[in-house]
């Protein structure tokens, strides 16, 4: 709990960056770029063996030139530090001094993606004098919980010479409720039709009054870009109320996205300890490879190229050790002996439905980070992994505990077993208990996810 309240007031900035998983990306890009990581690019031959000076790829020129005179933490001899971007994914790794051809990686999956809604194409509409933005249901958001919220737009355009934005609009539109007076019912059982009901409001006139696109163009940055300009756009929305803490003591959080920007910045924030440990010894005291990977598209089943399904995690260990020397056989070697934490939030006990979890295995807010288990392979967890997390949990002094679904409800899934079916890499399921998981707004205790960040960075260091 001492540290609790620095952690959460960086993973309150951390989300408040973060509207879209294109704006996590960057976000955990500064954070690594201030680290010393150096970006590298798919399109490029990547180095090999361990970073050395005068040895530069074009990611690390850019690095270089682009911080000319910053204080920063700079990369040394002992060690390879790197991370590469596709589209709203990021991975970032540490190659030890020792590593070789057959050195096993310490992977930890997490996703990038909130459910919410999605802007679609010919987004400005008009009703009734309304000027109103037509939008998708993205993933399975409980439709009630955004209405009546200050919403933004947030992702990415890009423009028809291929230019790539991020933009953000702040405060903008809002998804109005009927008022009781004309639906009387409505406290015995509100139904949303996902087309009818879910336009936000964003002003009031008529459509050639006001374009969405011509808006989204104004924020890029670019001075002269209109809405002609823009060939193509992957844009959200977001709640805009600040995360924050609250209750007795302030013990409770809130804040919209923590599925799973909880993990994602848990998972950034152990690999930066990782690189800090080095920096501060002059060495990389592991015996593997640590590996930070935030997929996009978790909440749509991970069907897509930065998605867990896609090849993005083997393309990168793949050529990681190819600059490693490994052969196939080698690399095979490697990912027998390599294990993957899939982080993604998960659900405490809710203290108004009990009767919707196991009445044994009743995980509380405050009781430390989620082992998820189930018998049909929904999460990955088997009894190898159980122990392993244990073993990082006591590492790290912290508790941790058990969830399982009650038979009747069945349980979501997560980037774990993808994982563990494509590439063969044993993989334990964890995450952070929370309670309205897919809210525009949800709640944890503010332990638990500076716990879950405390067991991430033992088990990217392993005993012996």
């Amino acid at each position: 709990m001492d540290a609790a309240p620095t952690y959460i007031d960086d993973f309150a900035h951390f989300i408040t960056a973060s509207p879209s998983s294109y704006h996590a990306v960057a976000e955990a890009a500064r954070q690594l770029d201030a680290a010393g990581f150096v970006r590298l690019f798919e399109t490029d031959e990547w180095p090999r063996g361990s970073l050395s000076r005068g040895s530069l790829s074009r990611g690390d020129e850019e690095f270089a030139a682009s911080d000319a005179g910053a204080e920063r933490l700079v990369p040394t001899d002992s060690a390879r530090r790197h991370y590469v971007i596709r589209d709203g994914a990021i991975i970032a790794w540490i190659v030890p001094a020792s590593a070789g051809p057959t050195t096993p990686f310490r992977i930890l999956g997490a996703h990038t993606d909130s459910p919410g809604f999605k802007l679609k194409p010919k987004p400005t509409t008009a009703s009734n004098g309304w000027l109103q933005a037509g939008v998708e249901v993205y993933g399975g958001p409980p439709l009630n919980s955004w209405l009546d919220r200050e919403l933004e737009l947030a992702g990415r355009i890009v423009t028809r010479d291929g230019g790539e934005y991020l933009v953000r609009t702040g405060p903008f539109m809002r998804i109005p409720q009927l008022a009781i007076h004309l639906d009387r019912d409505v406290n015995n059982g509100l139904k949303l039709d996902k087309q009818r009901h879910t336009s936000p409001v964003f002003g009031v006139g008529d459509v050639s009054q006001a374009d969405l696109v011509d808006q989204l163009a104004g924020l890029a940055g670019v001075p002269g870009l209109s809405g002609a300009d823009v060939a193509g756009y992957d844009i959200l929305t977001a709640d805009t109320a600040a995360p924050q803490r609250f209750g007795l003591d302030g013990q409770l959080f809130a804040a919209g996205r923590m599925d799973n920007l909880s993990s994602v910045y848990a998972g950034l924030r152990a690999l930066l300890e990782v690189a800090a440990a080095a920096v501060a010894s002059a060495a990389v005291a592991s015996t593997s490879i640590s590996v930070f990977a935030a997929f996009d598209h978790e909440e749509l089943g991970s069907e897509s190229r930065s998605g867990a399904s896609g090849p993005l995690l083997d393309d990168v260990l793949t050529r990681i050790s190819g600059g490693l020397g490994a052969t196939t056989e080698q690399r095979l070697q490697a990912y027998a002996g390599s294990w993957c934490l899939s982080a993604d939030a998960g659900h405490s006990v809710h203290p108004n439905y009990p009767e919707k979890h196991d009445p044994v295995n009743r995980p509380i807010a405050g009781g430390g980070p989620l082992l998820k288990i189930n018998a049909n392979q929904r999460y990955a967890t088997d009894a190898l992994g159980a122990a392993l997390f244990a073993a990082a949990c006591d590492r790290a002094g912290v508790s941790y505990q058990e969830f399982v679904s009650n038979n009747d409800v069945p349980c979501g899934s997560t980037i774990g077993p993808l994982t563990a079916t494509r590439l063969g890499i044993r993989t334990v399921d964890v995450g952070v208990p929370l309670l309205s998981m897919h809210s525009a707004r949800e709640l944890a205790h503010v332990s638990d996810p500076p716990a879950l960040a405390a067991a991430i960075a033992a088990f990217f260091a392993p005993a012996g």
